[in-house]
């Protein structure tokens, strides 16, 4: 336990727990070797430093930490924190990163990993570059700008998210959320943005997408054609051309969805 703290160009080697239930730390271009480094820690900033692989679980339970200009190379970095901001960070191994966590700031961070930032609350992403499967999953009051997605099952039980001007792909996106919202993004998924409660596209791109909608509640405003739509629950979808619409009224009413094309197809 530790407080008032600055270290520089530190490395914390074997031995776990180094600073746990410590608070008020400056540690600058140190070297984190071994696990659980930041537990249970309040107000900490670390610029310039590295986790390495074997810092594995490396900050949990731990409230205000800001990490800039480094690279996180351990998984399962971050759970159950509060007020967490990454800038300018590389996580090349991001599994089960940021899970239960809340306040989130994250700017230029570039992750790798499955189930990225699952049942966290509170964040805010600019600039952000994920890869991995299965992220924001149970994430609820999410806002993403300018970001880049290659994620299967991305945002699944999601609630109250909203992403700008960015690029999606993978199966199944979106499933079973709730007050889903993407403006000015191009999107790919097969299957995707299906059992959906409140989804709204603005002005977005759907390429080689088939089979969207279905028993969802949709406002989408799309630019451009869509392959296939599959029995939408209810509301409205605007588009150049719907390759093929497949509405099957022994599952859903077809009078509860408006559709217009520009296109007839």
């Amino acid at each position: 336990m530790s407080k008032d703290l600055k270290i520089c160009e530190g490395t914390f080697a074997d031995g776990e727990s180094p600073l746990k239930e410590s608070s008020n730390l400056l540690l600058e271009n140190c070297l984190f070797k071994w696990k659980y480094p930041l537990w249970y820690c309040k107000d900490v900033k670390v610029t310039g430093s590295t986790f390495f692989d074997t810092a594995r679980a490396g900050v949990w339970y731990t409230e205000n930490i800001t990490f800039r200009d480094g690279v996180i190379e351990a998984p399962k970095t971050f759970r159950r924190a509060k007020g967490i901001t990454l800038e300018r960070v590389t996580l090349p191994n991001a599994a089960e990163t940021l899970w239960n966590c809340e306040d989130i700031t994250l700017k230029s961070v570039t992750a790798n990993g499955t189930y990225f930032a699952m049942n966290c609350q509170n964040v805010v992403c600019e600039d952000f570059v994920l890869t991995g499967d299965y992220c924001f999953d149970g994430a609820q009051n999410v806002t993403i700008k300018n970001a880049k997605i290659l994620s299967k099952d991305s945002f699944w039980n999601s609630k109250n998210v909203t992403v700008y001007d960015s690029f999606i792909t993978g199966e199944y996106l979106g499933w079973n959320a709730e007050n889903l919202t993407l403006v000015g993004c191009t999107i790919e998924s097969l299957q995707g943005l299906c059992y959906i409660k409140n989804l709204k596209l603005v002005n977005c791109r759907l390429v080689n997408t088939t089979l969207a909608f279905e028993y969802s509640t949709v406002d989408a405003q799309i630019s451009g054609a869509v392959d296939s739509v599959l029995n939408p629950s209810g509301g409205q979808i605007t588009a150049d051309r719907i390759g093929t619409l497949i509405i099957e009224p022994d599952k859903v009413d077809p009078e509860k969805t408006v559709i217009r094309c520009t296109e007839a197809e």
